[in-house]
């Protein structure tokens, strides 16, 4: 990083305040000193604040990039799959073929889960939302891995992270099962990752299951989609929890809790829930005419992107795979015709396409997922399974440096200072 430096007046005082540049991408003010004066930066949202250093991913919003170590996302979603995107994520460059075998076998081989741990979901209702369940499982994790928990050891950093990459998918495909009252399927080494997670998603003891590949292929490129994207709020909670020293199972599980939130992980789950609420494709002209009115609450799910003004990387990948899961399932579903009559309506309405508000990721992983058999509940569960990897890789990159324990500030607009009256005298 160069050096540069900006004044700021405050009052009678300047301070010199250093400006660091990045390998690419805007620079950034250190406002350390402001404490000192007295001052404090006033950012809600952090939208303009860096709040740390790295060297994982990379977006620019405006010219619709995205880069994991460098490698731009429509590169890796065309041309690796989810383990190998793992490996550059976790150790910053990509494998080669030796590296790459030794880093499969090791997920392959974390992929059970302690028995134990499978009566754990006996103690969640059979309709507990997945995400809930998560929460807990993911959590429960650091009370069968003592030998794990040191995060000043590297080594175990390592083991924890093949751990929670490994266990995931069949964390998460419990829970499908679970709420079916299905037993567990156990997973299989044989197959690859994305394949494995369908197999215990939808096999069953008494019959054979051959996982469809053109399905697999599409789940790979979804969980690489999904791996990482910079600091966002599940990202930023598991760094601030992973601040204080708590294990990483604690960290992930934190994450898991912000990504349940509808603006954020939740965001292809409500896609699917707005479609129920349109409908039927005779009602998508009515509902098109109230997102465009500013005073109606309706939005369109699935369309526009808080950090991408132009237009989202993933999305395009995305939609080539929603293109040939449904050309090879030949599936005939009322919703999933409203949702391509819905996308060819905004990609062509000069509203949508003066306000840049194209269908995102979500949009179509949303319809994806539904295509593949996955109920609505489960959608952000699988965001969860794919954004681990990212997850691990921004916690490991800040215990492995200097670091300190996360403390925002606020601008208190509260009460000033006052006395107590005793309740006689109220």
């Amino acid at each position: 990083m160069t050096e540069k430096s900006a004044q700021l007046t405050l009052g009678q005082k300047t301070l010199d305040l250093p400006i660091y540049s990045g390998t690419i991408g805007p620079d950034v003010i250190d406002v350390g000193k402001l404490t000192s004066a007295g001052v404090f930066t006033y950012d809600p949202g952090f939208v303009s604040t860096a709040s740390c250093e790295s060297k994982i991913t990379y977006i620019d919003g405006d010219a619709g990039i995205l880069l994991h170590r460098g490698y731009p996302i429509e590169q890796l979603a065309e041309r690796s799959d989810y383990l190998e995107t793992c490996f550059l994520l976790l150790y910053g460059e990509l494998p080669n073929p030796a590296e790459k075998a030794k880093f499969e076998s090791t997920i392959r081989n974390h992929t059970m889960v302690h028995e134990q741990l499978r009566t754990f979901y006996q103690g969640f209702r059979r309709d507990a939302h997945p995400m809930a369940i998560m929460c807990g499982v993911v959590g429960a994790l650091s009370a069968f891995y003592h030998d794990s928990l040191e995060i000043s050891d590297e080594r175990h950093r390592e083991v924890a992270a093949f751990r929670l990459i490994a266990k995931m998918p069949t964390l998460a495909a419990m829970c499908y099962k679970y709420s079916l009252g299905q037993p567990f399927m156990f997973p299989r080494n044989d197959l690859n990752y994305a394949e494995n997670f369908l197999h215990m998603m939808f096999a069953v003891p008494c019959a054979e299951y051959k996982v469809n590949p053109v399905l697999a292929k599409a789940m790979d490129k979804i969980f690489i989609l999904h791996a990482d994207h910079e600091q966002n709020a599940s990202t930023s909670t598991v760094r601030l929890a992973g601040s204080s020293g708590a294990n990483p199972f604690a960290c992930i599980a934190a994450g898991i809790a912000a990504l349940w939130g509808p603006a954020h992980g939740g965001a292809n789950e409500a896609v699917l829930n707005m479609l129920d609420e349109i409908g039927d494709i005779a009602n998508i002209e009515k509902f098109i005419a109230r997102a465009k009115d500013k005073n109606d609450n309706f939005k369109l799910m699935g369309f526009g992107h808080r950090v991408y003004k132009n237009f989202d990387p993933r999305a395009k990948v995305m939609k080539e795979t929603c293109d040939e899961v449904l050309g090879a399932l030949g599936i005939n579903d009322p919703k999933l015709e409203l949702a391509m009559r819905l996308e060819e309506i905004a990609r062509s309405d000069p509203y949508f396409i003066e306000k840049k508000l194209y269908p995102n990721v979500d949009f179509y992983s949303g319809i994806i997922l539904k295509a593949i058999g996955i109920p609505t509940s489960m959608f952000t569960v699988i965001f969860a399974l794919a954004r681990t990897v990212g997850w691990v890789a921004h916690w490991h990159e800040m215990i492995s440096g200097s670091y300190r324990i996360g403390r925002p500030r606020q601008l208190y607009t509260g009460s000033p200072q006052r006395d107590f009256v005793p309740i006689g005298k109220r």
